[in-house]
């Protein structure tokens, strides 16, 4: 059987539909959203954020915060294509609040990095070099791209073909085992 192409009118009465199902949370209704709605986000991301990996990490986080919300949608007051828009802006403005925090805790790095070093900044700059090595590979290597070279979580994934929620991973896991090995330094000295 063929089927005839849709016009307007019955292709905003089957996106309406899908609106009430995914608001009601039926199978497949995520699915048929995402369909509908996911080139749009993707491009309004990569618009915004100018990055085709963050663009993806926002794609995600709104069709995720689009299905854990679903029950506020109501399908009275629009379409579901609007409110994941809607959602979409929400997460392009925190990536983009993220990035400048980001970027202005890199500039303070880089100023404190400009002075010039003491004893024990130096001293400091071996302890952290020794702590590096203890992390083993790939944490080492990701840490020492990250801190000693000052790449970004992105540049570091390019470069070691890895994903870069793995890279972000295992920074954190290594700051998280660094400044617990430190806590406990502290309290024995």
């Amino acid at each position: 059987m063929v089927s005839k192409p849709l016009n307007e009118g019955q292709a905003d009465a089957r996106l309406d539909d899908a609106g009430a199902g995914f608001a009601a949370g039926k199978d497949g209704s995520l699915e048929r959203v995402y369909r509908d709605a996911s080139a749009l986000v993707y491009t309004l991301a990569v618009r915004a954020l100018g990055d085709t990996h963050e663009a993806e990490d926002v794609t995600q986080q709104t069709f995720v915060s689009a299905w854990r919300a679903r029950a506020t949608y109501d399908p009275a007051r629009g379409d579901v294509r609007g409110w994941v828009v809607g959602i979409a802006r929400r997460r392009i403005a925190d990536a983009l609040d993220k990035r400048s925090r980001e970027m202005r805790k890199v500039a303070a790095v880089r100023a404190n990095a400009e002075q010039p070093l003491a004893v024990d900044a130096e001293l400091d700059e071996v302890l952290l070099s020794y702590e590096l090595e203890t992390l083993g590979d790939p944490r080492r290597t990701i840490m020492a791209l990250a801190f000693m070279d000052g790449r970004t979580h992105e540049q570091i994934s390019e470069q070691l073909d890895m994903p870069l929620g793995t890279v972000k991973s295992h920074i954190r896991r290594s700051l998280i085992t660094l400044r617990n090995r430190w806590e406990v330094t502290d309290v024995a000295s």
